[in-house]
């Protein structure tokens, strides 16, 4: 089990921006990728992005041009800066991560979500 701790979310108005921010609480877990997922009222989770340990990201369409993932490695945690926020962004977002723990075992862990709320 690898405890993830979300932060950031909040009320915005349409064209404003948020940071989310994602840390793994243990040390020895070594990261594979990390990424964020959202989901709104009566709709399926859905990646909104994700980074590999590779350098590799992928974007949902809704977002590209709008939103940057990125990581600390050091420090276990991957960002999500929000900018150009529109209402269709109000979601409970999710951050994930997979990876292995003492180098051997291999886990995949949610954070609690948190609330993003774009609204006039």
């Amino acid at each position: 089990q690898v405890h993830l701790v979300e932060s950031g979310g909040g009320l915005v108005q349409p064209g404003g921006s948020l940071r989310l921010s994602c840390a793994a609480s243990e040390s020895s877990f070594s990261i594979n990728a990390m990424g964020w997922y959202r989901q709104a009222p009566g709709k399926q989770r859905e990646l909104v992005a994700l980074t590999t340990s590779i350098g590799r990201t992928n974007y949902a369409d809704s977002v590209k041009g709008r939103f940057t993932i990125s990581r600390d490695n050091a420090k276990n945690t991957v960002y999500l800066q929000m900018n150009s926020l529109k209402p269709e962004d109000t979601a409970v977002y999710y951050c994930n991560a997979n990876g292995y723990v003492y180098g051997t075992r291999w886990v995949d862990s949610w954070g609690q979500g948190t609330q993003v709320t774009v609204s006039s």
